[in-house]
This record gives C-alpha cells, structure tokens and sequence, in this order.
C-alpha cells in the first residue's frame, strides 16, 4: 500500500499472511535476511517470539506478516484505504 503522504512512519506498507505461526515466523525472517542483503542494514522486527503477528520495519518500508485469523481481526488494510474509493465501492 502506498502510504506517501498518509502516514509520516512509512511511505510504503506490506500485508500478508502466513497459514500458521511457524510459516509467519519463517517468512519473517528469511524477508530480514534479503533486507538485510539488499539495504544493508537489519529491520527491526517485532512479534516473531509469537508468530501470530511479525511487523518489519525497514525505514520508508514496513512489512505486516499474520496468521490469517490476526488479519482478518484487525483488518490492517482498511485502516489505509481511500474513504472515496471506498465510498465508490472500489476499495
């Protein structure tokens, strides 16, 4: 999701899931080691100790990993989408 001039934590936002919390974990941290090899740097991560839910930051980029039943719980995405689009039936 574009998050350029919505949000002054990040220009960029990624959501996706994992189908159980050993998968989101896995996912997580092999995205922090192809960060980690393209930007040089590490991102911070939080939640991996859990698993139901991993949030990557690396800098203008952060990453949302969840087991689908967290996703569809806090819905993440409709937090970000376009009232208009939305109104329009396009979100």
């Amino acid at each position: 999701m574009d998050l350029a001039g919505k949000s002054t934590v990040a220009d960029h936002m990624v959501v996706c899931s994992g189908r159980s919390t050993r998968q989101v974990g896995a996912l997580a941290e092999k995205l922090s080691e192809k960060l980690k090899a393209s930007l040089g740097r590490t991102a911070r991560a939080e939640g991996k100790s859990q698993g139901d839910w991993v949030l990557l930051d690396a800098g203008d980029v952060i990453v949302h990993i969840f087991r689908p039943e967290v996703r569809e719980f806090y819905q993440l995405e409709k937090m970000w989408l376009d009232p208009a689009a939305d109104a329009a039936g396009t979100g």
